[in-house]
């Protein structure tokens, strides 16, 4: 039997490790344990986390207002399962393309004229299924659609959900279902496929078949007081009964060059006197990139002209080197580097491969008599 020091010393490392994970949902249940097996051995101390505990104003629910419900835990763990944030806020606005914009528009619309639809007899749409390729924006649209609906997001990571024993995962996900049905928020269910897959698939076993099965349960009972939204990178793995449940599936595509030139505009305007120009060239350069990967490539050269106290358009050329898609890509981006100024015929040959009587044919300009090879201020 581990003597108290042990004990202590275990503990203590368990709660550095998840502190350190930034879950303070999970920080809390640690702490709420602790308050109550150290009343024997540690009177002091347990007293100590008591009061520390009461005086907290996460102790409960953090959505106290709207419930009294306990968060669901895992049966295993006792760590909840939701990430859970009252206030959702954006790293930067959205930007997607027409499509997808209206029918984010739409939802918020249908949920702030709710009256008149119920006038109508109708429901604003409950359940929503997002699609796509990593780092294109689904959770990003969720938390969006929480912040304009001003309520609460609550995320479950379905991957993460899933019990070493089956049986519990279908306990953990009618908890968390059940809870979220009694609020007015939007949840979030990511990665859907680690749960709804096609129930033909022989590779599964019997008890990953009856968990789709209680989910399309889930589903078909979700209240319209709340918003329940789905993502998933593999729409392909998905049983077609899960598809038909939801009142909207939703396709978020790779961004197109207008949406890359938003982005870069909004996410350069506040850094470059150059945004424009380099928005422009960067739409061609980083076209057939999430924004994710456009983002981190981004962070990354802030970084490094961040590092050597240097001006960030003298680095953005760091994201052309090898990004270019196929021939027209490449002429179309040598084409925007010079005409935008931004380099000489002969950078950007150097830069693309083009021919510089091909961009000169492009542009319509003579070549330049800059020999520094680099952009047109120097």
């Amino acid at each position: 039997m581990a003597t108290a020091d042990e004990k202590i010393e275990k503990d203590m490392v368990q709660l550095a490790r998840v502190a350190l994970s930034g879950r303070p949902q999970d920080v809390m249940a640690l702490l709420h344990r602790f308050a109550k097996g150290y009343r024997d051995i540690a009177p002091s101390m347990a007293n100590s986390l008591s009061a520390l505990l009461r005086e907290s104003p996460t102790r409960a629910s953090p959505l106290r207002r709207q419930t009294e419900a306990v968060l669901p835990v895992d049966v295993d763990t006792r760590f909840h399962l939701l990430r859970i944030e009252e206030h959702p806020v954006l790293d930067h606005e959205p930007v997607y393309a027409g499509e997808v914009k209206s029918a984010l528009d739409a939802l918020v619309a249908e949920r702030k004229g709710i009256e008149n639809l119920q006038k109508a007899g109708l429901e604003p749409s409950r359940t929503v299924l997002f699609t796509g390729a990593p780092g294109v924006g689904k959770t990003l649209a969720a938390r969006w659609l929480a912040r304009e609906l001003n309520r609460p997001l609550l995320i479950l990571d379905l991957a993460a959900v899933m019990s070493s024993y089956l049986g519990r995962t279908g306990a953990n996900l009618r908890h968390v279902l059940d809870y979220a049905k009694t609020l007015d928020c939007v949840l979030l269910l990511d990665e859907l496929d680690a749960i709804a897959k096609r129930r033909d698939d022989r590779g599964e076993i019997g008890e990953l078949k009856r968990l789709v099965t209680v989910l399309i349960q889930q589903i078909d009972d979700w209240p319209s007081s709340g918003l329940l939204v789905s993502a998933t990178n593999h729409p392909d793995l998905l049983d077609p009964a899960i598809w038909r449940r939801f009142d909207l599936a939703l396709e978020f595509p790779l961004p197109d060059r207008e949406a890359i030139h938003a982005y870069m505009v909004s996410a350069l305007g506040p850094i470059s006197h150059q945004a424009e120009t380099w928005a422009s060239v960067l739409a061609i350069a980083l076209e057939g990139q999430s924004f994710s990967d456009i983002d981190r490539e981004l962070k990354s050269v802030r970084r490094k002209a961040a590092l050597l106290a240097e001006p960030l358009d003298d680095h953005l050329v760091g994201l052309l080197g090898g990004k270019q898609g196929g021939k027209p890509d490449r002429i179309a981006l040598a084409a925007e580097l010079v005409s935008t100024g931004v380099m000489s015929q002969r950078a950007a040959h150097e830069i693309t491969g083009v021919a510089r009587e091909t961009i000169r044919a492009r542009t319509g300009k003579k070549p330049s008599t800059k020999t520094n090879g680099r952009g047109a201020h120097g």
